[in-house]
């Protein structure tokens, strides 16, 4: 049986017109679990609502604060304990070239001007094959296919514009 719109009526208390009152009353004559929700909604709506005990506000900002600072304790401690394993973890990783360094700095200093020159010398070639590319790709597609490519990237470059302005115009936070 299907229960829309009937327990959104009941749930919302929104005044309803007489021909939506006739429809709601013919379903609730015949479905029990819209009557027994209309009834613990009547039932909810006519408790009256009791003031809570003296020092409530006083005993539950207390306990608020407590919980704060055993939260701000915890993330200190898994700040701390994060901090050194991670310490712990690199120096377990880098002792032995730490020692290699201590007991021959010569040869780590070989490695390091041979590794600064291989990443020297790889990025050079790189920017030769980027400059060669550069140079021969206006040759190899004809004109309307940059427009195209062109159109293409504009088409994107406004669409991710356009998504980003749409998600952060949305409303953040409870609705007034």
């Amino acid at each position: 049986m299907n229960h829309q719109p009937f327990e959104t009526w009941l749930l919302d208390d929104k005044i309803l017109n007489p021909a939506e009152k006739r429809e709601l009353d013919s379903h609730l004559r015949e479905c029990k679990t819209c009557t027994a929700l209309a009834e613990t909604g009547l039932a909810l709506r006519s408790a009256r609502v009791v003031s809570p005990a003296p020092g409530f506000t006083m005993r539950f900002q207390q306990k608020l604060a407590t919980q704060k600072l055993a939260e701000q304790r915890r993330r200190l401690w898994g700040l701390i304990v994060f901090v050194v394993s991670g310490v712990g973890l690199l120096g377990w990783l880098l002792a032995p070239i730490l020692t290699s360094v201590v007991t021959s700095p010569v040869e780590w200093l070989i490695s390091a001007a041979g590794l600064f020159l291989f990443v020297f010398t790889s990025l050079q070639a790189f920017g030769e094959i980027v400059t060669v590319m550069v140079r021969m790709l206006p040759d190899f597609l004809p004109p309307y296919m940059w427009m195209v490519i062109l159109s293409g990237m504009a088409g994107m470059g406004l669409l991710w514009a356009v998504s980003i302005w749409r998600l952060t115009r949305r409303p953040q936070g409870v609705p007034a």
